[in-house]
């Protein structure tokens, strides 16, 4: 950012802190005296406590000099620095300089050495997969457990009602 548009910034947080400040002294003079004055008096005085505080305060703003800076900055010359060459790394090179025979990737089943026992979970095993037979028994059973569930909704609304009755006969 150029050194003007920042005291353009500057110059324009400036002018809006002195208007807030004077908006802020006519509506604590309009809120005093309103009172007291009718309104012709009243905007007259608000509006000259407007033009007085906007005045002293953008004088006092303009009159703050900010500090020379610290720490200056140097240029920096983009020109004086030169390029660094690093030499081309080609692929065949990076395959020559690894041993090939040590570090092969051998890929093993490990599953089809554990034994029935382990603890290791077995997704898609074949032999734990259930058959279709089994599928429609485990369906069929939990349908028959809708229509037990709402026997033992009529079941409730029976208790239900029950207490109900024991309650109005205590009373």
């Amino acid at each position: 950012m150029h050194a003007g548009s920042v005291a353009k910034i500057e110059k324009n947080v400036d002018r809006f802190a002195s208007t807030l400040f004077a908006a802020a002294c006519g509506y604590c003079l309009y809120a005093w005296f309103s009172g007291r004055f009718g309104q012709p008096a009243l905007a007259t005085g608000s509006a000259g406590a407007i033009a007085g505080a906007f005045f002293f305060s953008s004088r006092v703003l303009n009159g703050i000099q900010p500090r020379a800076r610290r720490l200056p900055v140097p240029i920096f010359d983009v020109r004086e620095v030169e390029p660094i060459e690093e030499p081309e790394l080609l692929l065949t090179e990076v395959f020559e300089r690894q041993p090939a025979a040590k570090d092969t990737l051998v890929l093993d089943d490990i599953l089809a050495k554990l034994s029935a026992d382990s603890r290791v979970v077995r997704l898609f095993d074949p032999t734990a997969m259930p058959t279709a037979g089994e599928l429609k028994s485990r369906i069929d059973r939990h349908l028959d457990d809708e229509t037990s569930a709402a026997q033992t909704l009529d079941a409730t609304q029976a208790l239900h009602a029950a207490l109900t009755e024991l309650r109005r006969a205590i009373r």
